[in-house]
């Protein structure tokens, strides 16, 4: 994505009246695209109405993709429904979750002793090959599954690479992309085997396929480790997908301690022209909180 002087003047200024006009109370309809794919998701903007009158509305805001985490477990209906509103308004479908973990019970273990766990998250990558294709969706998250703390840790993460390769081989021939999600063991996610950025990249290297890519949650990464732009920038080249949400409280840029207008910045200096999944709630309740929602992110993607 290339950006000249007057593109990030003329940017700026549409940026700024976007923001004095929500100030005011007032939501624009067909408003400048944003720079960046930002991805909203169903419940963004819940006060409008269901999945399809949401997206219609986030395009209406300058939105250009959206995300949905449980599009697989939608019925097709729903998922050919879904597709035909964003290639209508010209939008990128996000992520979905192929293999969604069993939180209560800690699984899968696809590190672990049983063969089982690793057949079903397989089982799941197949199904999911039709679900994306469905969706017009390139990229799809996995979650790497538990911990078994009886197990040495080499181990655990030999047999995740092994089980990873045969993932690939699935996705290879479609072209499709799993993204890891590490995710934090502090606040939400005690006992998850990925949970920095850097251990991602370690596996994806390993596993060595296009297939397999790295999701970049800055959420988990800023509660787990930090040192988010020094982070994204050594292990770059096998990031395919980000996430934003401030922390704490997992809201909007701007309701907490990270500084996305200079992460903005760095990622509009690397060119990025993939989904940024807006994986976070409101601050505020309601359409108020919409409506902050999107002057968050014009204030952001002004930087």
């Amino acid at each position: 994505m290339s950006l000249t002087r007057r593109t990030v003047l003329a940017g700026g200024a549409a940026a700024a009246a976007a923001v004095a006009t929500l100030a005011k109370g007032a939501t624009p309809s067909n408003a400048a695209r944003f720079s960046l794919n930002y991805a909203p998701h169903e419940g963004s903007f819940a006060s409008r109405g269901g999945r399809i009158e949401q997206i219609a509305f986030a395009a209406d805001q300058g939105f250009t993709a959206w995300e949905d985490n449980e599009a697989a477990t939608r019925s097709v209906a729903d998922q050919t429904a879904m597709a035909r509103a964003l290639q209508q308004r010209g939008m990128t479908m996000g992520v979905f979750v192929v293999s969604m973990p069993r939180w209560g019970d800690f699984r899968p273990q696809l590190g672990g002793n049983d063969d089982a766990d690793r057949e079903r998250f397989l089982a799941d990558i197949r199904a999911s090959v039709d679900v994306a294709k469905r969706l017009n969706s390139r990229h799809m998250t996995i979650v790497t599954g538990f911990m078994d703390r009886k197990l040495p840790v080499d181990i655990q993460t030999a047999r995740v690479i092994d089980v990873l390769r045969r993932a690939a081989d699935i996705y290879e021939p479609h072209g499709l992309v799993m993204v890891m999600e590490p995710l934090n063991t502090l606040v939400n996610h005690p006992g998850v085997f990925m949970t920095t950025v850097p251990q991602g990249y370690a596996v994806a290297r390993a596993v060595d396929s296009p297939a397999i890519k790295v999701l970049a949650d800055l959420y988990h990464e800023q509660i787990q480790a930090g040192n988010l732009i020094n982070t994204l920038d050594t292990c770059w080249d096998e990031i395919a997908y980000i996430q934003f949400g401030d922390n704490p409280g997992r809201k909007e840029p701007g309701s907490g301690e990270v500084n996305y207008r200079n992460i903005v910045r760095w990622l509009r200096a690397k060119k990025f022209a993939g989904v940024i999944g807006m994986e976070h709630g409101n601050s505020i309740d309601g359409r108020a909180g919409e409506e902050r929602l999107v002057a968050a992110y014009r204030e952001i993607d002004a930087a």
